[in-house]
C-alpha cells in the first residue's frame, strides 16, 4: 500500500489528507509521549501531530493524541482537569522522587495505619504551592532543572501554585514496605512525584512514586482509550478518532449557517444571532463540526474567529 500524502492541493491551497481529531490513546511504560506521536505521525502520513500533557516514560494511560488543525486547541486541553491513580512508596526516597533512581531509607513505616495516611493526604487538596522534583523539565536560572541535576548539581525549582481538586486514599497496605495507592484529580503542572515526595516528607519517613496512572483527562477516560500497539494502519486511527471539541472546556456556543462559515474560514467576522456571549465563543457548522474558537465583538455585534480549523 502506498504511504499516504501529506497534503493535498484543494482549491488553490493545500489541505491535510487525515482529518482534524483526537485520539484517545492509552500509552504503555517505557513509551515516551514523543515516541506515541511520532509513531502515530508515520502510521497515518499526518501533517501535524501532538499530544496534550507528556505523560512520563514509566506512567501509563490516557494522553490525547491531536491531529491536523486539533494541534490548535493544545493550550485550551491543559486546562482540563486530569485524573491519576499513583502508589506512593513509603520508608525511602530517590533522587527523581520515582522508582528510576537508588533506594535511599529514611524511617520505617510499619507504624504507619491507615488513619495517618488519611490525614497525611488531606493537605493535599486546594490550591498548595508545590516544588517540583529536581529531575524535571522546569528551569533554573534558565537551565533544565534535570540537566543541572545529571550533572550532579542541586536545582532547587522554585515552588509554584497548583490547583488539586481531590484526594482520596484507595488502599493502603501497612508494613515495613509500606503502599499507599491514591486517586489525585488536578489541574496541569501538578507533579504526582512532588506528591509523593512530600507525603513521605511529612510522615517522617520518606517516599516515592512507584506505578502511575492518568485514568481520565477531562471527558476522556482510560475505559474508553486505545493501546498504542494495537493501532496498525491509518484506518485503524480514522475509526477512533474523536471530534476536536472534546479536549476543549465548557464555552458558549454558537452555529454558522454556510455563508457565516465561509466568512470566519477567511478569518473575517460574521454576524450571529442570537448574539454570541462574553468570553471565549466556539462556532460549529450547520453539521455541528467544529470550525472556529473566537470572541463576541459587542459593539459590532458579531463573532470574531481567533483560531480557525480546517
Amino acid at each position: 500500500m502506498p504511504p499516504l500524502l501529506k497534503t493535498e492541493v484543494k482549491a488553490g491551497r493545500r489541505v491535510p489528507t487525515f482529518p482534524t481529531g483526537i485520539l484517545n490513546v492509552d500509552k504503555a511504560a517505557g513509551d515516551t509521549s514523543f515516541s506515541v506521536v511520532n509513531r502515530l505521525r508515520r502510521l497515518t502520513g499526518a501533517h501535524r501531530v501532538g499530544h496534550a500533557g507528556t505523560l512520563d516514560p514509566l506512567a501509563t494511560g490516557v494522553l490525547p493524541i491531536l491531529f491536523e488543525s486539533a494541534t490548535r486547541l493544545a493550550e485550551f486541553a491543559l486546562k482540563l482537569p486530569k485524573t491519576y491513580v499513583a502508589d506512593i512508596h513509603l520508608g525511602f526516597t530517590t533522587a527523581t522522587d520515582d522508582a528510576e533512581a537508588e533506594l535511599q531509607p529514611v524511617g520505617d513505616p510499619s507504624g504507619l495505619t491507615e488513619a495517618d495516611l488519611l490525614e497525611g493526604l488531606s493537605v493535599f487538596t486546594g490550591r498548595i504551592l508545590q516544588e517540583p522534583p529536581a529531575f524535571s523539565a522546569v528551569k533554573v536560572e534558565g537551565t533544565r532543572a534535570y540537566k543541572l541535576a545529571r550533572r550532579g548539581d542541586e536545582p532547587k525549582p522554585r515552588a509554584r501554585e497548583v490547583e488539586v481538586y481531590e484526594s482520596r486514599l484507595l488502599s493502603f497496605t501497612p508494613g515495613s514496605n509500606a503502599v499507599a495507592r491514591v486517586e489525585i484529580r488536578c489541574g496541569s503542572g501538578t507533579y504526582l512525584r512532588s506528591i509523593a515526595r512530600d507525603l513521605g516528607r511529612n510522615l517522617s519517613v520518606g517516599g516515592y512514586l512507584g506505578r502511575l496512572v492518568r485514568t481520565a483527562y477531562g471527558s476522556l477516560t482510560i475505559e474508553a482509550s486505545v493501546p498504542a500497539g494495537q493501532l496498525n494502519t491509518a484506518d485503524d486511527v480514522r475509526a477512533r478518532l474523536l471530534p476536536a471539541e472534546v479536549i476543549l472546556p465548557d464555552m458558549e456556543q454558537v452555529q454558522l449557517n454556510v455563508e457565516q462559515e465561509a466568512m470566519v474560514r477567511q478569518g473575517r467576522a460574521a454576524r450571529v444571532f442570537p448574539e454570541p456571549g462574553q468570553g471565549l465563543l466556539r462556532a460549529h457548522d450547520l453539521a455541528g463540526r467544529l470550525v472556529a474558537l473566537g470572541h463576541a465583538d459587542p459593539l459590532r455585534r458579531t463573532f470574531v474567529p481567533d483560531k480557525v480549523l480546517s
